[in-house]
């Protein structure tokens, strides 16, 4: 495949979205932009400057403000506040919460957009997240809504949890993906659903290799099929 593509992966909280991206960008040679840690890290911002995140006000003021970047580290995007390397400072839940509230915030949505964009507008990328397909994207070569139960999305996220070294309680883990659930599907500006031409999988009994194999195939499968066509 000689044209770079611009691959989309959304999906909610817990559906293996991160692990299954950075695999299929490995795969294709791509590089892999994680869309939730922007949001993340201005959350994480946000948790240090003690600003509540439904201060529309303050969380438009930090926007001016922000010096927010991404960097390209070994193929993959870190992000960077004010200098500073957060990619590994912004993975609590605390943290995951509130980038759920703030990503509803068009102030906060339209500082983003244009980095994110940026970042894809000469291909070779997979970009995860919850609105890559729908608003990020909308033109991207394929789009993918990658999802998975509730019960193996908790059990998933309790795993992260514990091998990222932090204590984590199964029913809390449970509680909160709920809550994030409800915010990315309810929120006025951008909810979490599948586009209309994206390709839905459902991970729930596959493993990470089954569904990117799964994505290259069909990925490979269009390219040679166009190439015929043509």
């Amino acid at each position: 495949m000689k044209k770079k593509y611009v691959v989309t992966i959304d999906g909610p909280a817990g559906a293996g979205k991160s692990t299954v991206s950075k695999a299929l960008a490995r795969k294709l040679s791509y590089l892999y932009l994680d869309t939730g840690a922007l949001y993340r890290a201005f959350a994480y911002k946000v948790i240090q400057e003690g600003i509540l995140p439904d201060d529309e006000n303050g969380l438009a003021a930090l926007c001016a403000r922000l010096e927010l970047y991404l960097d390209n580290i070994d193929g993959s995007f870190n992000v960077f506040i004010d200098g500073v390397n957060v990619t590994k400072m912004i993975r609590s839940e605390e943290v995951g919460l509130i980038a759920s509230t703030v990503s509803a915030v068009s102030a906060v949505r339209e500082r983003l957009l244009s980095i994110q964009r940026n970042a894809g507008e000469r291909g070779g990328i997979v970009a995860e997240g919850r609105d890559m397909g729908t608003v990020v994207f909308p033109m991207a070569d394929y789009k993918f809504y990658l999802d998975a139960g509730v019960e193996e999305r908790v059990r998933r996220r309790h795993n992260e949890l514990l091998e990222q070294g932090g204590s984590s309680h199964y029913k809390t883990v449970a509680e909160d993906l709920v809550i994030r659930d409800r915010q990315d599907q309810e929120r006025r500006i951008a909810p979490l659903k599948a586009s209309e031409d994206a390709i839905i999988v459902d991970s729930t009994c596959m493993s990470v290799a089954e569904v990117v194999e799964k994505m290259i195939s069909i990925i490979k499968g269009a390219y040679a099929l166009n190439r015929e066509r043509k």
